[in-house]
């Protein structure tokens, strides 16, 4: 099963001090809008993404599609044929994507002790 770029998406309470706080650990922005309160920030292959008010908790964020620099692959496992991979195997999913449609969806899945995945495909 191929996920694609991996990243941790951070719920965070003030955007501008969390994102001085990782600038001081090397990461530099490489994508979002701050204005809108979303920033992703990047040092060498490590992505995290900064969300202000966007959802509750941390997530492990998967990208199908994407390499580490958020360019499109050629080649992918679509995040729906995952989708009926994971759900074959019996695993519970909490949200899913829509298997009548193609391009960008995405779904989420909970591991064992309740940490949530996101399968977010841009492309």
């Amino acid at each position: 099963m191929k996920l694609g770029a991996f990243s941790i998406s951070l719920s965070v309470k003030d955007i501008h001090a969390s994102k001085k706080f990782y600038e001081t650990l090397g990461f530099t922005a490489f994508g979002g809008d701050i204005s809108h309160n979303w920033l992703i920030l990047k040092n060498g292959d490590t992505i995290i993404g900064l969300f202000q008010g966007m959802f509750e908790g941390n997530l492990m964020t998967f990208n199908p599609g994407w390499d580490q620099n958020a360019q499109k692959l050629n080649d992918f496992e679509d995040v729906r044929e995952i989708q009926k991979s994971l759900k074959a195997s019996g695993l519970s999913l909490i949200s899913e994507a829509d298997e009548a449609t193609t391009g960008p969806a995405s779904l989420m899945i909970a591991d064992p002790d309740g940490n949530m995945i996101l399968l977010d495909q841009h492309v």
